[in-house]
């Protein structure tokens, strides 16, 4: 599909499904993850899916391959899409339980037999900077020299490590759908929480795309790569990017932009004090490009019913009401209930302004 070719239109929940193809497994879905992500997957398989599908939050501790019995295909979705959830945990807690959901999923469907696997990561694991070029299906996964990173995009690094060490052993067939920022009903992320900010941050000098990709249109994704049995990495996200200035007019915000040194510095700090919950390198996929190419499901024939406009026109409408400083959610109780990239957004730009103002009254 070339690009800005998205279908604007959207299949309404009576229209019926289309055939499998001939041969494919008719069997149960099965989606396994807590949050927005996995329920949002599975409510579309719910209405527009081929086969039954369940949702399950985690896989039993104790002989979890039973719940896998005579299933077809099992999701796994390590990817919350909850950041409230995700914060409400202690980091070394949430990467724990992350790491065991994977491994007990993928042990479970080898071990029940289950022929096909799907995971759903993110893209964001490909890094972010400011000379990053288009992600491909292909591109290497960004892991930093000193290891695993904290926060939500380290917990996702450590799941892409289970998943690199389980793909040299024996079958399933595994895939890995890495979406690009993902919106829809729930989803809460480092990205959602940038737009609830007074000012859309931005680091000087850099000029960034935005992309999106809703949550229909990855379980869309989920179900294509089911019925052609594909095999390995895919990156998921609409063609077609939204330029800054568009994004800002859509929002009805203005940016405030700052040296990265100031940025990364002063997130840096608060991060060190607890008024961040996560590191300061999770500002960069608010302020820096980290763009994908969804090549391979394109050629395949995903077609996202969602264009990155009307994505955009989720994420707005999802946070509407919710502003992070100048209204009613300012003070240390509220910044720790903040994601990484949103607090700081919301705390450092503010600050910002507040610096600005006062220099223009004096002067």
């Amino acid at each position: 599909m070339a690009r800005g070719q998205v279908r604007s239109g959207r299949r309404g929940a009576g229209e019926p499904n289309a055939a499998l193809p001939d041969g494919a497994d008719t069997r149960e879905v099965v989606v396994v993850g807590p949050g927005s992500v996995a329920a949002g997957i599975g409510a579309w398989f719910s209405v527009h899916g081929k086969r039954p599908v369940r949702v399950l939050d985690d896989l039993p501790a104790g002989g979890p391959e039973a719940a896998l019995a005579d299933v077809g295909s099992l999701v796994v979705v390590p990817h919350r899409g909850d950041l409230a959830a995700s914060w409400a945990l202690p980091a070394a807690r949430r990467r724990a339980e992350v790491i065991e959901l994977a491994q007990r999923a993928l042990t479970a469907a080898r071990t029940a037999g289950v022929p096909h696997v799907v995971v759903v990561t993110s893209a964001m694991v490909h890094g972010a900077a400011p000379d990053r070029p288009v992600i491909t299906d292909d591109a290497p996964v960004m892991l930093p020299a000193g290891g695993v990173p904290e926060g939500v995009v380290g917990d996702l690094l450590a799941v892409e490590e289970v998943l690199t060490r389980f793909a040299r052993r024996s079958p399933p067939l595994v895939t890995v759908l890495r979406p690009a920022a993902l919106v829809g009903p729930g989803i809460d992320t480092i990205m959602t929480r940038h737009f609830e900010a007074p000012r859309l941050l931005a680091v000087r000098g850099v000029v960034r795309p935005w992309q999106f990709v809703h949550v229909d249109d990855l379980a869309a994704a989920v179900a294509l790569v089911l019925d052609a049995r594909l095999a390995g990495p895919f990156t998921v996200g609409v063609p077609g990017p939204l330029s800054a200035h568009d994004v800002e007019a859509a929002a009805g915000l203005r940016r405030i932009e700052l040296a990265a040194a100031t940025a990364f510095g002063t997130a840096e700090r608060l991060h060190r004090v607890g008024a961040l919950p996560a590191p300061s390198s999770e500002l960069a996929y608010a302020v820096y490009p980290w763009t994908v190419e969804a090549g391979g499901l394109l050629a395949a024939g995903w077609e996202p019913q969602w264009s990155s406009s009307q994505c955009l026109d989720v994420l707005l409408e999802g946070v509407q009401g919710r502003i992070t400083l100048a209204g009613r959610r300012v003070g240390a109780r509220d910044a720790a209930a903040l994601g990484a990239a949103g607090a700081a957004v919301a705390l450092i730009g503010t600050a910002a302004v507040w610096r600005r103002a006062r220099t223009s009254r004096r002067g």
